[in-house]
């Protein structure tokens, strides 16, 4: 990308393909990384559920991913400190907790001093909701949790985020107030993707302040991202400004994610690899 992101397009051995993403800071950076092939979530605003499932990734599949992210930016001879590649997110393709073992596996890999050393402090697991598997995220791996929430009722996120017919907001709620290792230092982050017109009125702001009340939460306002066929625009800047501006009011941290690698299709929700089941 012109803002310096990179996305790789990478084959398995049964010739499926997935997508990762390096997006660089100045002095680091996060490693998105892709769990299945494909997705069954068909979340309405994001590309890779238009791509149905077609297998989860295995452990050495997810390893992988960082294994040529760090081949590309010839980092294995360089000291923790000197790393660009500090921090992962395992926000890519697919639902992580619908392949929860191999996950698990990948991380402690990743996370194990003889292995790649990273912290669990410097990983995140985004999920959109898997309520039962949450608390198994604390537990067994006690890495950040990214929830995938996007609205403040149900019958909204339904539309957006189907698995919430399943498990509903108030029983996502819970989950998260039970969330083990959950502090002001450790807060669970809640993603919303900004969308015109449909989820962004002021009321929502409200409601989404008065939802996550007795969690230690931040809110991520993330502008969305267009992808070909969507059927929904970006809210416009002067509108997530004033979304942000109410949760800050209302005493949560709101900052707007500035998107990178749009103009090669890398930034949040775009990701999709045309696989087929071999």
């Amino acid at each position: 990308s012109k803002d310096g992101t990179r996305k790789w397009l990478l084959k398995t051995s049964d010739a499926n393909e997935v997508e990762s993403v390096f997006i660089p800071e100045e002095d680091r950076g996060a490693l998105c990384i892709s769990t299945q092939v494909g997705c069954t979530l068909t979340c309405s605003f994001c590309h890779t559920g238009t791509q149905r499932l077609v297998r989860n990734l295995t452990a050495g599949e997810i390893v992988g991913q960082m294994m040529v992210a760090r081949d590309t930016y010839h980092e294995w001879s360089l000291p923790p400190g000197r790393r660009l590649l500090s921090n992962i997110v395992v926000m890519g393709m697919g639902e992580p907790l619908y392949n929860f073992d191999a996950v698990t596996k990948a991380l402690k890999i990743i996370m194990d001093p003889e292995g790649i050393a990273l912290s669990k402090r410097r990983i995140t697991l985004s999920t959109a909701g898997v309520v039962p598997m949450i608390k198994k995220v604390g537990q067994d791996l006690g890495v950040g949790l990214a929830i995938s929430l996007h609205a403040v009722r149900d019958e909204l996120r339904n539309e957006l985020v189907p698995i919430n017919k399943k498990y509903p907001i108030k029983q996502l709620l819970a989950a998260c107030r039970a969330y083990p290792g959950a502090n002001n230092a450790r807060r669970i982050t809640f993603e919303y993707v900004m969308l015109d017109g449909v989820n962004d009125a002021p009321t929502h702001a409200i409601e989404l302040a008065q939802l996550l009340k007795g969690i230690h939460a931040k809110v991520n306002l993330i502008p969305f991202n267009q992808w070909p066929g969507a059927t929904y625009r970006c809210s416009p800047p002067h509108v997530i400004k004033r979304f942000s501006q109410i949760l800050n009011d209302n005493n949560l941290s709101a900052p707007i994610r500035v998107p990178r690698g749009r103009d090669i299709m890398a930034a949040c929700g775009q990701l999709k690899s045309a696989s087929k089941q071999i």
